[in-house]
C-alpha cells in the first residue's frame, strides 16, 4: 500500500512532491523525455521545488528542454539542470546519450522513463523495428541497462533499501495486447499469431486490422505499454537484492502532445476512452508517487499504479515468463547481454 491511501485521480504533482519532500531533496533524478506543456515538464517543476541535486533532462529536441529548463529556473533559480539529447529510434542515439549522462553523474537515484510516442501509420526506426515498440520499450531498454552502473552507484551509498527506483510510464492501454514474440513488427494478421498473442476481444469492439492488412495502431502501442510493465518486473526480479525497485505508472488520461501524430477519427476514439481527463500537473501525480514514496521500496509484488495508489496491470502484463522473454528478446534485438 501506499503511505497516502487519500491520494486518488485528481491529486497533483505538486501536492505528491511536496508530501515526499525528503525523498527529493539532494537527489540526481533523470527524466527521459521532457518537452513543454507535456507530464515530463510538470515532474520537472514539481520536483524542483525540493532542491533536487540534479535533474537530467533527456528527450529529441534541445529547443523543447531549454524551453522547460528555463521555465523551471524561472521558479526555481538554484535548480541544476543538465540537457542530454536523445533519439528513442535510434539505438545509436540511445548508446551516445547514456555515455553522455554517466559521463556528467555519479549517481543516479531516480531515473523516469516518460518518453513515448503514438502512431496511426506502420513506421519503423532505424534498426527496422515497428515504431512505437523500438521507441516506447527498446531504446528505454538500452537507455536504463547503459545507466545501470550509476543506478547501482546510488543503491550502494543509499541508506534506504528500495528507495533508488526506475520508474517505467505505461498505459492502460496495455490491456489491448499481449507482447507478439512471434511478430513485434506487425507482418501478420492476428488470426496467424498464437492464442496467447492475439489482441484482446470484446463484443462490439474489435481490434482486427482491416481486410488484406496487418497493422492496427492501437494494438501495436498496447503491445509497447505491456512491455513497459513486464520491464518493471523484470528489473525488480534481477535488482531487488541490490536495493533498487521499478514500478509502471499508468499516468491517466491527459491531452498532451503525445496525440500530435493522430488524425481526428483516432484521436476522438481516444476520446472515448476516459470519464476523467487529468491535467498536466495531476497527470504527474501517479508517476510521483511511485519514484518517491518509502513504502513502495518494500513490497516486491508493487510493479503498477494507477490514479496514485497500486493497482493490478493486466495478467498477461505481469507475467514472469513472459517478462524473462522479453528481457531475452530485448538483448537480442540491441545486441548485447546484460548480466544483473
Amino acid at each position: 500500500m501506499t503511505t497516502n491511501p487519500e491520494f486518488g485521480q485528481s491529486t497533483t504533482g505538486t501536492t505528491v512532491a511536496k508530501a515526499f519532500s525528503d525523498e527529493v531533496r539532494g537527489k540526481v533524478i533523470v527524466i527521459v523525455g521532457v518537452s513543454p506543456q507535456s507530464i515530463g515538464e510538470s515532474m520537472a517543476l514539481a520536483l524542483a521545488a525540493h532542491d533536487p541535486a540534479l535533474l537530467v533532462f533527456a528527450s529529441r529536441t534541445k529547443s523543447k528542454m531549454e524551453e522547460v529548463s528555463s521555465k523551471v529556473k524561472s521558479v526555481h533559480g538554484k535548480t541544476k539542470i543538465e540537457l542530454v539529447g536523445v533519439d528513442l529510434a535510434s539505438l545509436a542515439s540511445v548508446r551516445e546519450a547514456a555515455k553522455t549522462i554517466n559521463s556528467i553523474v555519479d549517481r543516479i537515484d531516480i531515473l523516469i522513463n516518460n518518453a513515448a510516442v503514438v502512431l496511426q501509420r506502420h513506421e519503423s526506426t532505424q534498426e527496422g523495428l515497428e515504431m512505437q515498440f523500438g521507441t516506447n520499450h527498446i531504446g528505454p531498454f538500452l537507455l536504463t541497462n547503459l545507466l545501470l552502473p550509476k543506478i547501482i552507484a546510488a543503491a550502494e551509498n543509499s541508506a534506504t533499501k528500495g528507495s533508488i527506483r526506475i520508474i517505467n510510464l505505461t498505459s492502460q492501454g496495455h490491456i489491448i495486447s499481449p507482447i507478439r514474440f512471434s511478430d513485434t513488427n506487425f507482418k501478420k494478421r492476428p488470426e496467424d499469431l498464437p492464442l496467447e498473442e492475439r489482441p484482446m476481444s470484446r463484443p462490439g469492439v474489435s481490434f482486427d486490422p482491416p481486410p488484406g492488412e496487418t497493422y492496427v495502431p492501437f494494438v501495436a502501442y498496447g503491445q509497447s505499454k505491456t512491455a513497459n510493465v513486464l520491464f518493471s518486473v523484470s528489473l525488480t526480479k534481477k535488482l531487488a537484492s541490490k536495493g533498487i525497485r521499478s514500478i509502471a505508472t499508468h499516468p491517466g488520461s491527459i491531452w498532451t502532445d503525445l496525440s500530435r501524430n493522430l488524425d481526428e477519427k483516432h484521436q476522438d476514439l481516444i476520446s472515448k476512452t476516459a470519464g476523467f481527463w487529468k491535467d498536466l500537473d495531476q497527470g504527474a501525480a501517479t508517476t510521483l508517487v511511485a519514484a518517491l514514496d518509502p513504502k513502495l521500496g518494500a513490497d516486491l509484488d508493487i510493479t503498477y499504479l494507477n490514479d496514485c495508489q497500486v493497482a493490478q496491470a493486466a495478467e498477461h502484463a505481469r507475467d514472469e515468463k513472459a517478462a524473462e522473454g522479453l528481457w531475452q528478446l530485448s538483448e537480442s534485438i540491441v545486441g548485447q547481454e546484460f548480466k544483473l
